[in-house]
């Protein structure tokens, strides 16, 4: 079987990394992928919006499934135009169809998706520029903070959390009147702020039944101590000591149980994953949002526990069939952590030369943002290189992370030196 991955980050990376364990295939192509996709398989210089280009390559290697890494083209339809184009349609999709990938791509929808389906959730109301004045009302009845979020995708940067009433205000005004998130924030949604700890989970869907797989908490904050400007992510661990069996049960019963159902009631096909942020308020699951595809740097943490082939699970996704499939998963802990261009999540150079990543012998390392360049592998983009590990516990997991990072340099390097301190 042949394989494509779209995208080029630490997800696609250990994506990738996986399949390639599976006797089932043949060929594996990444587009764009990165200095690790390459050394694992074919990377095809390819936009992941590009549906055109992408169609030519799908049929020049003969591709039999294609797996969807981020959310941009799936929210742009990539799905329907392989299953309406006729010469693609026998190709199989992991990512949701367009209407499923609202989900992300609109809080407001799946805010809406929430309501009507009983699934927990902060209570909101959601404003265009029209109706400011009714946001600025709602604001009043809130108490702080205030939390905003852009409708649209706004690349992890959308939401503000503010604790002055005149600041959410303005804000409010500059993400609709000025488009302080460009088009992603012609539309906001305004919650209330739930005081709790976070963690993620993560399902995969294939229209009529479910498999969960392992649960992962991330750190967002550039600063330690979860302090600083928010970014795509800094470090992850998984499972999440304070998911206990019965919390995990009240997430399934309340959650995902009701969103798949919700899924086929509202006559959505959904053939793919959904990544389910969650905040635990007093031992209950609420639904921060829904994300259309595996989170980054979850995935190196979440995927390296599955003992199960990969591509068996999706060949089941794309028959309908993950009912027949039974998950094994490691038990030790895997924890990872973050290497990131200086200056990052601001302005950061690129094309910074990376050593030492051959001499990490107890971790795994998942390249995120790094090409090649004359023979060469250099930075490209503001999070850099995922370093993975087990452990008997996440204590000793992080511990043999740090060892490894030792090992790797590049200029202005930076990583957070406390993940998982509010949990160790």
């Amino acid at each position: 079987m042949n394989v494509l991955i779209l995208g080029s980050g630490g997800r696609e990376h250990t994506l990738a990394w996986k399949i390639n364990q599976s006797e089932k295939l043949e060929k594996l192509f990444i587009a764009p992928g990165n200095a690790g996709t390459a050394q694992i398989g074919s990377n095809l210089d390819l936009n992941v919006n590009d549906f055109q280009s992408i169609k030519k390559a799908l049929l020049k290697y003969a591709i039999n499934l294609i797996v969807v890494g981020p959310e941009d083209p799936l929210v742009n339809g990539i799905h329907d135009f392989i299953i309406d184009d006729n010469e693609l349609q026998h190709i199989s999709v992991i990512g949701p169809r367009k209407v499923g990938a609202q989900l992300e791509g609109s809080k407001d929808f799946s805010k809406q998706f929430m309501e009507r389906h009983h699934i927990p959730t902060a209570k909101y109301k959601s404003f265009t520029s029209q109706t400011l004045k009714e946001g600025y009302q709602f604001l009043e009845s809130l108490k702080a903070p205030y939390v905003l979020k852009a409708d649209g995708l706004a690349a992890g940067k959308g939401v503000l959390i503010l604790n002055s009433l005149d600041e959410a205000k303005s804000e409010l005004k500059e993400m609709l009147t000025n488009q302080k998130f460009g088009a992603a924030s012609s539309r906001v949604v305004i919650e209330e702020f739930l005081d709790g700890i976070e963690m993620s989970c993560f399902v995969l869907s294939d229209g009529k039944n479910y498999i969960s797989l392992p649960d992962a908490k991330d750190y967002k904050r550039i600063g330690e101590g979860d302090i600083g400007l928010n970014t795509g992510g800094m470090g992850a661990i998984s499972p999440v000591p304070f998911a206990d069996t019965d919390f995990l049960k009240k997430v399934e019963d309340r959650v995902i149980k009701p969103t798949i159902k919700g899924l086929q009631k509202d006559n959505i096909p959904y053939q793919g994953f959904i990544f389910i942020g969650l905040i635990k308020v007093n031992d209950e699951p609420f639904v921060i949002e829904y994300n259309v595809r595996l989170g980054d740097p979850e995935t190196e943490v979440i995927i390296p526990r599955l003992k199960t082939d990969l591509l068996d699970i999706f060949i089941a996704t794309a028959a309908q069939k993950l009912d027949t499939i039974s998950i094994e998963l490691d038990e030790r802990s895997a924890t990872t952590v973050m290497l990131v261009s200086g200056g990052y999540p601001e302005a950061y150079k690129k094309g910074k030369e990376i050593t030492g990543i051959e001499a990490v012998k107890n971790s795994l390392v998942f390249h995120a943002g790094t090409t090649v360049k004359d023979n060469i592998t250099v930075s490209n983009g503001g999070r850099v290189i995922a370093v993975t590990s087990y452990g008997n516990g996440i204590k000793e997991a992080l511990q043999r992370s740090y060892d490894s990072i030792e090992t790797i340099k590049f200029q202005d390097m930076y990583y957070r030196k406390d993940i998982g301190f509010d949990l160790v």
